[in-house]
């Protein structure tokens, strides 16, 4: 026993005649410890247990003089020494059997304490005990045994210092959201002469600000907290971005209490910017720190949403951890003593990076801009199927209509169904195929938009023209499954392994006869997304499927296997009838568009009234395919068209 420590029992002469014994017995003067009930080992193990459970009443406890301490004492002890670490004892192990020389043991345990973001830190401790005159094995405790730099008096303390947060990068490997000059708002109280008009004529002005700003700026608490500011503070309303600032600034730049400063900010190109699907990065919620205390903490940032909610693990990194001493100081108010006992470094986040393409979805943001109902709109890029836009308009924040509507096709899907009827040449383009003004399949009646009627004409010009009652006419030439091949063919229901929630779509199949009409012109239970109808265009200008990809790194693991070319005859005809949509067709509203433009109009029932519908334009002109939705949008050529036409003249024709 080392000389800093006194002997803590007296000398016991039979004690000494058995030790005389057994040092004749033993070479090296070393007993490792017995086993059994009445050995150190046993009492090891139940102080173990009992620091781990914060219950030592059944072992023995001695301070290093050998005084003896009550259990309750070393449990107190013990916990407080835990300081900030005490909520989640260590894992506590011994490590083999404790070696006694005369009436001291010596053990070494392991102690390992879990610390948050599944981070470990182990080390080795020495616990030692002595055999009291009644042969009891007894604990020393002393605070080195919790660490070897502890005293009486301290606590461990975690310091947490955060991880730098990777950004998502669009296809030229740039970060989409980097700093961004913007303007903070707010209200100096002992300016302000009218409170009450204030607030009018601020929410007045935000809420002329247009794009809307989404969620709309609440000041509802604003009175609340003038009143209890200091007269000169800068009480923070909003901060907008400069355009948008420009916006209103004539309206509050010189209201009575109203004061500006500039900053700069994290943000994306635009306030609309492919938001849903990118998500938000915002200061930890309540939620999430009740969802996952062991990761974040008050005033981490979290994603939200999107790719940034979905990938946020690997986009925050890991916060550097750092275990210190503190020590009451005057006052009893803790302070670090300098001792770091475990340190971890932060551990950067690792970007994302898309195929996003900024000047493709400043376009498609900027063609639904003016657009007041939900909608949508996705561009992939025909060669290798990367989505470059993914753009939606009005809506609850974060939902990505674009990626996951489960919506009725309506007329668009006679790209599918006419793919389906060229493949088994149950049509030509010039063959006749007569279009009435009704058809009645097993006693339910179709008609055409504004119930207009083309007589027997070319099935192209069916086709141009968007005749439903042609359509439902060619219902049986599909089969029961027949449409759903053709859709099938063109990635439709597929499993894309897309690194995002998205919806491939769902295609009728059997049914009724009635049915089975109804589906052939995109009604009855055919069920599609926007990014579903843009691969399928893609498919059919490039002449087969492939999956269209988002993220590049890290890459889908199982992305849709392609099944090979699609017809060639068939796919031939089928451009040739898109083109003539354009140029002669529902979609001419686009033949002066720059370029060679191709593709199909929809317009779909979703409910009984046939008054109600969405609105659909799909299509395609040089390397880009894409698709357009309106929910509610009624005629496609009132709507959905005049979107795309916005979003192509955006665009540049190469």
């Amino acid at each position: 026993m080392p000389s800093s420590y006194p002997r803590p029992l007296r000398p016991n002469p039979v004690r000494r005649v058995v030790a005389a014994l057994t040092a004749a017995l033993l070479v090296a003067g070393v007993l490792a410890g017995c086993s059994g009930d009445d050995g150190p080992e046993s009492t090891v193990d139940a102080f173990l247990a009992g620091w781990r459970g914060g219950d030592l009443q059944a072992v023995g406890l001695i301070d290093p003089t050998g005084s003896k301490l009550p259990s309750t004492e070393v449990s107190r002890e013990i916990k407080e020494l835990s300081g900030e670490l005490a909520a989640t004892p260590p894992t506590l192990t011994r490590r083999g059997a404790p070696k006694v020389k005369a009436d001291i043991a010596t053990t070494t345990v392991q102690v390992e304490w879990n610390l948050p973001g599944q981070t470990r830190w182990t080390y080795d401790r020495e616990v030692r005990l002595a055999q009291g005159d009644d042969d009891q094995w007894q604990v020393i405790w002393e605070p080195k045994v919790v660490h070897e730099q502890l005293t009486k008096g301290d606590r461990l303390a975690l310091r947490r210092d955060a991880s730098a947060r990777a950004g998502v990068l669009d296809a030229a490997g740039q970060p989409i959201v980097t700093p961004r000059p913007v303007v903070r708002v707010g209200v100096q109280p002992d300016g302000v002469t009218d409170l009450k008009k204030l607030v009018q004529d601020l929410d007045a002005a935000f809420r002329a600000i247009r794009p809307a700003l989404v969620p709309a700026v609440d000041l509802t608490d604003l009175p609340e907290r003038v009143a209890k500011a200091e007269p000169g503070a800068f009480v923070e309303v909003v901060s907008l971005r400069e355009e948008a600032y420009r916006q209103i600034k004539p309206r509050i730049y010189d209201l009575p209490g109203t004061k500006f400063t500039s900053d700069k900010i994290d943000l994306a190109p635009t306030r609309e910017f492919a938001r849903a699907l990118l998500g938000t990065v915002d200061a930890a919620q309540a939620d999430d720190l009740a969802a996952h205390p062991d990761r974040y903490v008050v005033g981490d940032l979290v994603g939200h949403g999107g790719l940034q909610g979905r990938y946020d693990e690997r986009l925050r990194g890991g916060p550097g951890l750092t275990v210190v001493v503190e020590r009451p100081a005057e006052g009893g108010k803790l302070e670090p003593t300098g001792a770091e006992l475990f340190r971890r470094e932060p551990q950067p986040g690792q970007a994302l990076k898309t195929t996003l393409d900024v000047a493709v979805q400043n376009a498609a943001d900027g063609a639904l801009r003016a657009e007041p109902r939900r909608s949508a709109l996705v561009a992939l890029r025909i060669s290798d199927a990367a989505v470059l836009a993914a753009a939606n308009g009005p809506g609850p924040a974060g939902e990505n209509l674009a990626f996951t509507a489960q919506v009725p096709p309506g007329s668009t899907f006679k790209m599918i169904s006419t793919l389906g009827l060229l493949d088994r040449g149950a049509v030509t383009l010039d063959g006749p195929v007569a279009c009435p003004k009704t058809f009645t399949v097993d006693g339910r009646s179709f008609k055409n938009s504004d119930n207009f009627e083309l007589g027997s004409v070319p099935f192209r010009t069916d086709f141009a023209k968007s005749c439903n009652t042609a359509f439902a006419s060619l219902a049986p030439k599909l089969g029961g499954d027949g449409l759903a091949a053709a859709g099938r063919s063109l990635g439709l229901e597929g499993q894309w392994d897309l690194g995002t929630d998205a919806f491939t779509g769902k295609v009728s199949t059997g049914g009724s006869l009635a049915e089975q009409a109804a589906a052939s012109f995109g009604q009855g239970t055919t069920l599609v997304s926007p990014l579903a109808l843009a691969g399928a265009t893609a498919a059919v200008a490039r002449g087969a499927f492939i999956q269209p990809k988002l993220l590049v790194d890290p890459a889908p693991a199982k992305p849709a296997v392609t099944d090979g070319p699609l017809k060639p005859q068939s796919i031939e005809a089928l451009r040739a009838m898109m083109r003539e949509v354009v140029t002669t067709g529902t979609g001419s509203a686009l033949k002066d568009v720059p370029g060679e433009v191709y593709g199909k109009t929809g317009t779909a029932e979703y409910d009984d009234n046939p008054a109600h519908t969405h609105a659909w334009f799909v299509g395609w002109r040089g390397d880009v395919a894409f698709a357009v939705f309106v929910e509610k949008g009624g005629a496609s050529t009132a709507s959905a068209v005049p979107i795309a036409e916005r979003f192509l003249r955006a665009l540049p024709t190469t």
